[in-house]
């Protein structure tokens, strides 16, 4: 084993709250630029260009990439998992065959994702009732993101892989690279060559690109427990079933979750093209607690992997708690300044009034809720940690999804306005973080 390998791991060994901050921020900061992609293609289309433009990039064809993207991030955690064990196992041989194996896993769902995705981007974006003024910008903007697809499947799982071995910084300097590229390219195709959605899409592309280049590059010629040999990416058997088996609960947890926004946002089409305006920066200020939170569990996971291979399991309870009471006092503080904040905000992405308003009135309605959320988000990415992936999914499934596309169903006959759409948040977050806490007592008071 080198030097670097042999050093002392702060995750298994180190000041609980301390290594979680310090393993948070640059996961933390690198989910930010990461959402800044979108977010400043929303900006630039809906300064420059207008509201159709603005909802055809964070409309339907958000929700769509949401939902390829977020399975595939589902699935590469199962990689993650596997290889944080093994490297708080100090297990060499196996570490660097799951790295392999991973990477094997990317390039064949980048393919396949491509061609599948250019061709159904029109059947996906009628099923959504897209509004027709935006289907036209929306299927320009998916199937240029389809083409790039295999880009952002491999940073996703290079990084991933990265943070797995306690290395959350690399991916967090390769995205602000990758975000100023986006950002320039945006300007120069929107502003200067006034290219549209297409030039928003070209931009993304292009960044993305460059951020797969560099993750890639530094597992290349990284000189710790796990080195990438490109010639040695294949899949092994054995690897791939317990890689699968981690990650695919995760994938088609990250499907329901999407399945069921693109419904809310099946509902919200039918209220016409500033509603879907309004949702759409919603979701971009939405994202800055999302992305709080999935730091968090992240570094949850990571943490609790690490320690669960190392067999110290006191680590796996205290770190857990430590990190649910870190990530409720941050999310209570942000809460507090969107909900105060929420027209100034608002007006970032536009200045049409109405769009203002009732964005405005969406974000009050359902922020609040999102600290309900943070008991979710840990314990789940807890229990993945320790290879518990088949009950979290379940709980979700039943407690997020099943109910809330009940609820919808429900409320769309009896009272079809925005606010009844909106609550399904909150009850079916009520209801499934208490299951989660149920359920990690018991499975903990068990261990």
């Amino acid at each position: 084993m080198t030097e670097t390998a042999k050093k002392k791991n702060q995750i298994t060994e180190g000041v609980i709250w301390k290594q979680l901050l310090i393993f948070f921020f640059p996961i933390l900061l690198g989910t930010f630029f990461q959402q800044l992609y979108n977010t400043i293609d929303t900006v630039i289309v809906g300064q420059f260009v207008g509201t159709e433009a603005l909802a055809s990039v964070g409309g339907s064809s958000a929700q769509v990439v949401s939902l390829v993207v977020g399975f595939f991030t589902g699935l590469s955690s199962g990689a993650s998992i596997t290889i944080a064990q093994f490297t708080g196992a100090k297990d060499v041989r196996s570490a660097n065959e799951g790295l392999h194996n991973a990477y094997a896993i990317a390039v064949a769902g980048g393919i396949i994702l491509t061609f599948a995705g250019i061709l159904l981007t029109p059947a996906m974006l009628r099923l959504m009732n897209t509004p027709s003024e935006t289907i036209e910008g929306s299927s320009i903007y998916l199937r240029i993101y389809f083409a790039g697809i295999i880009f952002v499947l491999i940073y996703n799982m290079g990084s991933s892989i990265l943070r797995a071995t306690g290395d959350s910084r690399r991916p967090l300097y390769y995205l602000i690279v990758c975000c100023l590229i986006n950002i320039v390219l945006d300007i120069t195709f929107v502003v200067v060559f006034h290219l549209g959605v297409m030039g928003v899409a070209i931009a993304t592309l292009i960044a993305q690109a460059v951020s797969a280049g560099l993750v890639t590059f530094r597992l290349i010629r990284a000189d710790g427990l796990l080195k990438l040999h490109l010639r040695q990416i294949r899949f092994h058997r054995k690897m791939l079933a317990s890689q699968l088996k981690m990650g695919l609960p995760t994938g088609f947890e990250s499907i329901l979750f999407a399945i069921t926004n693109i419904a809310i946002l099946t509902a919200i089409n039918s209220f016409g093209t500033d509603t879907v305006a309004a949702w759409s920066a919603f979701g971009k200020l939405d994202a800055l607690f999302w992305m709080i939170s999935t730091a968090f569990g992240i570094s949850i996971t990571t943490f609790v992997g690490q320690n669960y291979g190392a067999g110290k399991m006191e680590r796996v309870r205290k770190s857990t708690l430590v990190c649910l009471l870190i990530d409720l006092a941050v999310s209570t503080v942000l809460v507090i300044i969107l909900v105060f904040g929420r027209s100034l905000f608002f007006r970032l992405f536009t200045t049409d009034t109405s769009v203002i308003r009732i964005g405005s009135e969406m974000m009050q309605l359902i922020m609040p809720w999102y600290i309900v959320y943070v008991f979710i988000e840990i314990l789940a990415g807890s229990l993945r940690g320790v290879g518990d992936v088949i009950v979290p999914v379940v709980i979700t499934l039943f407690g997020v999804c099943v109910f809330r596309i009940i609820w919808l169903i429900g409320v769309m006959h009896i009272s079809p306005t925005i606010p009844a759409i909106i609550y399904s948040y909150p009850v079916t977050w009520i209801l499934t973080a208490a299951a989660f806490i149920v359920y990690y007592i018991k499975k903990y008071r068990k261990a």
